[in-house]
C-alpha cells in the first residue's frame, strides 16, 4: 500500500515488507530505486518538479522520518487504517544495512557511492566487511562534484562522473548504494541507473556513510524511538539549524495548509 504525502509517494510498508520486496527486486532482471523521503525532502519537491517526479518513480520509498509517520497516519483512508497497525518509520541507514546483511547472507554483491571524501567511504566500507565478513564490496568512490539546481538536471562539476560510471560497469554489482545528499542522490540515480547494466537495485542514502564511517556518531537508540535523532545531530552539527527548521517549522505548516484546502474542495 502507498499513500502521497504533499505530492510524495510513501509506502506505508513494515520492515519485513520493505525487505520481502528487497529480495523480489534482486531476483528481477531489471533496476529498481529505492528513495527514503523524509520532511526536508518532500519540502524540497515541493519546489523541485525534477526531484518530485523521480521519487514518485521510486519502486519502493520507506517512510524516513517522524513527520512522515505522522502525516501518513492522518492522510491514510480511515476505512484502512488496519493497513497502518504495524506500519512504521524505518530509518534509511538501519535499513542500508539490513539489505547488507542479506546481500552477506545470499551472496549478492555491493558498491559504495558518495560521502564526498575518500576517507570516510574507505573506513565505511572496512566497517561493513568488519561488520558482515562474507559481504561482496566490488568498489567504492566518494562520489563526483555535482550541483543540484531546482527543476534541472544536476550539473556537474568535473569529468569524475565517467570514472565512476566507468568503475561501477567493470565491477558489475548488484546493489548500489549512492549518498550525495537528498536532491543530487535521487537526480543522479535517474540519469545514470540505465547505463550500468546488471545493477538490480540503486538506494539513496544520504549521510549513511558518515554514520556507518564514525565519523558522526548516531543518537542512542533511546532518542531514535522517540524520533529526537534530529536533536542528537543538532548538537553535533550545528549547521543543520535550516534542515531542521524545515522539518519541524515548515513541513507542518505546509501539512495543515493542505489539510485545510483538502476539506474546502471536500
Amino acid at each position: 500500500m502507498s499513500t502521497k504525502v504533499l505530492g510524495v509517494k510513501i509506502d506505508t510498508v513494515t520492515e519485513g515488507q520493505a525487505l520481502d520486496l528487497v529480495a523480489k527486486f534482486l531476483r528481477e532482471g531489471r533496476d529498481h530505486y529505492i528513495f527514503t523521503p523524509n520532511p526536508e525532502m518532500v519540502m524540497a519537491a515541493q519546489n523541485d518538479y525534477v526531484l518530485r517526479e523521480i521519487l514518485n518513480r521510486g519502486d519502493l520509498n520507506i517512510c524516513d522520518g517522524k513527520g512522515i509517520k505522522l502525516t501518513c497516519d492522518l492522510l491514510y483512508d480511515k476505512n484502512n487504517k488496519d493497513d497502518l497497525k504495524y506500519f512504521k518509520r524505518i530509518s534509511g541507514v538501519d535499513f542500508m544495512l539490513d539489505i547488507c546483511d542479506y546481500a552477506n547472507r545470499y551472496g549478492f554483491s555491493i558498491y559504495l557511492l558518495g560521502s564526498g571524501s575518500e576517507k570516510t567511504i574507505s573506513i565505511a566500507a572496512k566497517k561493513l566487511k568488519d561488520k558482515f565478513p562474507k559481504l561482496n564490496i566490488v568498489g567504492y568512490h566518494p562520489g563526483p562534484i555535482v550541483e543540484s539546481i531546482p527543476n534541472k538536471k544536476l550539473k556537474y562539476r568535473s569529468n569524475d562522473n565517467h570514472n565512476v560510471i566507468t568503475d561501477i560497469i567493470q565491477t558489475q554489482p548488484d546493489i548500489l548504494f549512492v549518498g550525495f545528499g537528498h536532491g543530487k542522490q535521487e537526480k543522479w540515480i535517474a540519469e545514470n541507473t540505465k547505463k550500468l547494466p546488471g545493477v538490480k537495485i540503486v538506494m539513496g542514502v544520504g549521510g549513511s556513510f558518515d554514520f556507518i564511517s564514525g565519523k558522526i556518531m548516531r543518537a542512542p537508540k533511546i532518542l531514535r524511538k522517540m524520533g529526537l535523532e534530529w536533536m542528537w545531530r543538532l548538537l553535533q552539527e550545528p549547521s543543520r539549524i535550516k534542515r531542521v527548521w524545515t522539518a519541524l517549522v515548515e513541513f507542518p505548516l505546509a501539512f495543515i495548509k493542505y489539510r485545510d484546502k483538502d476539506k474546502e474542495l471536500n
